[in-house]
């Protein structure tokens, strides 16, 4: 049964990445084409997930969506982990009073939740596809300093790095070596699993008209256009939504055996 929902999730996974990267070899229709005559139709052989209001395919604007839903937690997923490593790890090695700062603006970044973040990044520059990707990324980062603080202060006292300074190394060449390795390890399993978290807030603002404009075709947008559809026309908010959750899914599945082998190896070393 593991094997099976490794299988799928393996399959989801490379279905969003030939969407990404080439969805016309998904499909061969233009996301943004409308036809009058084909106004809400339900999912058929010829329209795999119906149309929408505009006459538009659902099932090309999903694939064609893929890219755009999935960049922008892509982008704030590897912001992230290189500057919340470098914050983090800084604090985890530098004097006790840098450590005291960065652990009480932690305190306070982490007192609120992830989406309001956002949401508070977004007031401040206003709405748009760019000002949605640093509002993710300012969200998610405070997960990752305090990971990179956490393990490099663990290191730190661990003695490796003292005595690696004793035999002469000097102490940034130390950190490099001994302590910038295993955050980078716990930092990587922590941005497969946060990427789902990315996406989902993403496309949460984007379904609030604070992200990408219509008539894109992003799974926030989609599912934002469809939610006055709901009752004769479902299937407009659902299959984006379908292909949200099952990413989410997908990525974490797939993300549980890759931490427990980092974490493996974080042990041994």
């Amino acid at each position: 049964m593991r094997n099976v929902a490794l299988a799928l999730a393996a399959a989801i996974v490379l279905w969003l990445g030939v969407a990404m990267l080439a969805p016309a070899w998904l499909t061969s229709g233009d996301p943004l084409a409308t036809q009058t005559s084909a106004v809400l139709l339900p999912p058929s052989a010829e329209h795999w997930f119906g149309t929408d209001q505009s006459g538009r395919d659902v099932y090309t604007r999903v694939v064609y969506g893929a890219r755009d839903s999935l960049l922008v937690g892509l982008r704030a997923v590897a912001i992230a982990m290189v500057c919340g490593g470098l914050i983090g790890t800084v604090a985890g090695v530098a004097p006790r009073w840098v450590d005291r700062i960065v652990s009480r603006l932690l305190e306070v970044t982490m007192a609120f939740p992830e989406f309001l973040l956002a949401l508070l990044v977004i007031a401040v520059l206003g709405k748009g596809a760019n000002s949605v990707a640093l509002g993710v990324t300012v969200a998610i980062i405070p997960a990752y300093v305090r990971l990179a603080r956490v393990t490099a202060r663990q290191l730190r006292f661990s003695g490796a790095v003292d005595a690696a300074t004793i035999l002469g190394v000097s102490y940034p060449r130390a950190v490099w070596r001994h302590v910038a390795p295993q955050v980078a390890a716990g930092l990587l399993g922590l941005g497969i699993v946060g990427f789902g978290s990315a996406i989902v807030t993403a496309a949460g603002l984007s379904f609030l008209g604070l992200g990408i404009s219509p008539p894109a075709p992003e799974w926030g947008v989609m599912m934002s256009e469809g939610k006055n559809q709901l009752a004769r026309a479902w299937w407009i908010t659902f299959f984006p939504g379908l292909a949200l959750a099952a990413t989410v899914v997908a990525v974490s599945t797939l993300a549980r055996p890759l931490q427990r082998r980092l974490a493996t190896g974080n042990a041994h070393d």
